[in-house]
């Protein structure tokens, strides 16, 4: 005989419930597609089009995806390798350099770095590489390399010009106007050309340069320039006379300015001065050679001249007689 049991039915309270979150879930659903709808709707495309663009980007996706895993197995490296093995068989390797716009530089230094890619798959050449290389050179200030199909391999170089000379103290080194060191050179080669000298020179070579331009009628007999001091300069000009310039730019421009006007009226360059100091605001103060040994020659002489006055005064006054009288007039003074 079978038997069945009945299950106590849901309260009324869980029944409402139910139904209460059921009715929030519909509405939710309700809003939120259209919510997407209404986004849709705003966008300019059509639905074809946008099926498009999914597609699309799915596909780009995948590709990348795809690719990423090729890089890690070494798949274009091995693809580019064969590809260079292809060209160079078709001739395409580096069997010429051609070195274009070395005038100072040695050239020997160019073709020993670019001798390193020789018979190298022209597709192969890292050509940033030896470029980087190449502005290492001192001399090279730019430089650009390039492929000229089937087999060679350009390198146009960009020279430094050289603009004076730093005097170091073992050596004398041609530098360009930014104060680059090109190489050290003897002091023959060194003649003829702005040598500059002092502590920190080689770093003032651009604030030199403008100073000079101050005065432009003076700049080509300017020999040396000192820098003295970290804090000034000394020209010294090609008759060996030397002026001492103030600190600061505007005060030492100014200084050099009021110097060539002094020169241009009274011909100051070549004359007997040797030195001129203009340190001093509104002077200038000259030394002459032989002009301190002249006047130490007279103050001697006129102590010397001194000292004998005095010992002929205390001679008379020792034998009773009035300076500056002889023994006759004395006697001439007494008979009367």
């Amino acid at each position: 005989m079978s038997q069945t049991i009945r299950r106590k039915a849901a309260g009324a309270r869980k029944v409402a419930a139910r139904q209460g979150q059921a009715r929030k879930v519909k509405a939710a659903r309700a809003r939120t597609g259209s919510l997407f709808d209404a986004v849709m709707d705003a966008l300019p495309f059509t639905d074809e089009q946008l099926h498009r663009i999914f597609v699309i980007t799915i596909l780009a996706l995948a590709a990348a995806a795809a690719w990423g895993v090729a890089t890690m197995a070494g798949v274009p490296t091995l693809a580019g390798e064969k590809l260079a093995a292809i060209a160079a068989d078709a001739g395409f390797a580096v069997h010429r350099v051609d070195v274009r716009g070395v005038n100072h530089l040695n050239e020997l230094k160019v073709y020993e770095r670019a001798l390193a890619e020789r018979d190298a798959a022209m597709p192969r050449v890292d050509l940033e590489r030896l470029r980087a290389e190449l502005l290492q050179l001192s001399w090279v200030e730019d430089a650009r390399v390039s492929r000229q199909l089937p087999d060679t391999l350009v390198i146009d170089i960009v020279e430094r010009k050289p603009h004076a000379v730093l005097r170091k103290p073992d050596r004398l080194v041609l530098i360009d106007a930014g104060g680059h060191e090109l190489e050290p050179v003897t002091a023959a080669a060194a003649r003829g050309r702005l040598v500059i000298s002092g502590p920190g020179a080689g770093t003032r070579v651009a604030d030199l340069a403008t100073l000079l331009e101050a005065a432009p009628a003076l700049k080509p007999q300017v020999a040396e320039a000192e820098w003295v001091g970290n804090r000034r300069w000394n020209l010294k000009f090609g008759t060996g006379q030397v002026l001492a310039l103030p600190e600061g730019e505007k005060a030492s421009a100014n200084a050099l300015i009021a110097f060539a006007r002094l020169d241009g009226v009274n011909r100051l360059l070549g004359g007997r001065v040797a030195a001129f100091d203009m340190r001093a605001p509104d002077r200038i103060y000259f030394r002459v050679p032989g002009r301190t040994e002249e006047e130490a020659r007279a103050a001697a002489a006129a102590a010397a001249a001194k000292a004998a006055a005095a010992a002929d005064r205390a001679e008379a006054a020792a034998s009773g007689e009035a300076p500056g009288e002889t023994p006759g007039r004395q006697g001439a003074r007494d008979n009367t």
